[in-house]
């Protein structure tokens, strides 16, 4: 994990621990841009983190992605990612942040 991975990290946790979310996501950018989300979990809607992560991407103006890390939860389902980049590594970290897994989109 590069420095930059480590700042996704950073963000994630403080997300997840903005709204005591179940997990906590960022994402960088194929310009380096981060965006982080957290679980949403209400009656009408459900998002997970990273589907947050990405959203936040794409509305942006994102065309392509270059990690993701999760922190917390289950390890999450990678769907999202792959509208954006095919092998995108996201790393799924425990509240810590210490690396769980790493996947690939």
């Amino acid at each position: 994990m590069t420095p930059e991975d480590e700042k996704l990290v950073a963000l994630a946790r403080s997300a997840r621990a903005r709204i005591q979310a179940v997990q906590g996501a960022a994402v960088r950018d194929e310009t380096g841009r981060s965006y982080a989300g957290a679980t949403i979990a209400l009656p009408s809607l459900q998002l997970s983190a990273l589907e947050l992560a990405v959203a936040q991407a794409v509305a942006a103006g994102a065309s392509g992605l270059e990690a993701a890390v999760v922190v917390g939860g289950e390890s999450p389902a990678v769907d999202a990612l792959r509208d954006l980049g095919t092998g995108v590594p996201v790393w799924h970290c425990d509240s810590r942040g210490q690396v769980l897994a790493e996947l690939r989109s």
